[in-house]
């Protein structure tokens, strides 16, 4: 399996700042020397016309040329830099990528990517650009896919990615989040399923089948845009959810095994992850990376044996 970096491109952070920019390269790290059925590869930045799929093309040049307000800055959570626009845009590239892996291989991974609170117009939340929305476009315009389901198992609801695709019923939009988690204000995705505080792994399962029950039952997909979000774990600092290791595990599990049962490309995205060691928020990355191996091979073999 393919699986997309951009690590190398790191924001200069001030000190004591909460985004956990050190896991992604220690997820490729660890990848490299466990996972030798994963091919590493450096994502290119998304070009002007792609992010123009999703972005309004003023915000692409405000990111491109430095021309964001201080507002926006506290907004989108990081302060611009050359360093932030580039990786921002590798970020896009990479699920890009691992869209076109995906179309030959079954499954692809970006090792970053997830950025569902990035609107058409304006960064929210980590988030500059909305990769999963520019992928979605992207498919569409190649004519890979028609229609296009953006999975949301990060623990924070995709509210950007909600409202790009706002009563556009080519994108279907599903985001299992925690209710009072940010954003504080909900956009309205295709089916939302808000969880309480400190829900655990039976809980969320049981929500997360019954949600993909309704899909199968209201949206042909043929593209599915997974984000594997590692902040649903009981010891992420922002998350407030309670799933165990195993639990998430046997969530992926879940997903691959849908997406390979309706035979549908499956990009796998990593979201959130703010655990405290680090070291938590890294294995369970992993994990869902080594899941996602698993399932691109079962999906080699089924070919050839057809």
């Amino acid at each position: 399996m393919k699986a997309f970096y951009s690590d190398h491109f790191v924001l200069p952070l001030p000190q004591g700042h909460r985004f956990p920019m050190q896991k992604y390269g220690r997820l490729r790290e660890r990848i490299a020397h466990e996972l030798t059925d994963v091919s590493l590869c450096e994502a290119l930045p998304a070009t002007d016309g792609q992010l123009a799929l999703a972005h309004h093309p003023l915000w692409i040049e405000k990111v491109s040329q430095g021309g964001l307000s201080a507002q926006e800055q506290r907004l989108l959570g990081f302060p611009w830099s050359p360093a932030m626009a580039e990786r921002s845009r590798r970020s896009v590239g990479a699920t890009i990528g691992a869209c076109e892996a995906a179309r030959h291989d079954g499954f692809a991974a970006n090792l970053a990517g997830g950025t569902h609170h990035a609107y058409a117009d304006r960064g929210e939340g980590f988030c500059c650009f909305n990769d999963l929305a520019v992928a979605a476009r992207w498919v569409q315009a190649r004519s890979w896919a028609r229609q296009v389901l953006c999975l949301d198992l990060d623990v924070h609801q995709g509210n950007g990615t909600a409202r790009i695709f706002n009563n556009d019923p080519s994108v279907y939009t599903l985001s299992l989040h925690g209710a009072k988690n940010f954003p504080f204000t909900k956009e309205v995705s295709d089916s939302d399923w808000p969880l309480e505080d400190g829900t655990g792994d039976d809980a969320y399962l049981a929500c997360l089948q019954e949600a993909l029950s309704e899909v199968s039952r209201r949206f042909q997909a043929d593209w599915v845009l997974y984000i594997a979000g590692a902040d649903v774990f009981a010891g992420d600092r922002l998350g407030r959810l309670a799933l165990s290791k195993i639990g998430i595990a046997m969530r992926d599990r879940m997903v691959f095994d849908w997406c390979s049962d309706q035979g549908l490309p499956c990009v796998v995205t990593m979201g959130g992850g703010y655990a405290s060691p680090i070291d938590d928020t890294i294995e369970i990355h992993l994990e869902t990376i080594r899941l996602a191996t698993k399932a691109a091979s079962q999906h080699r073999a089924r070919i050839a044996a057809y």
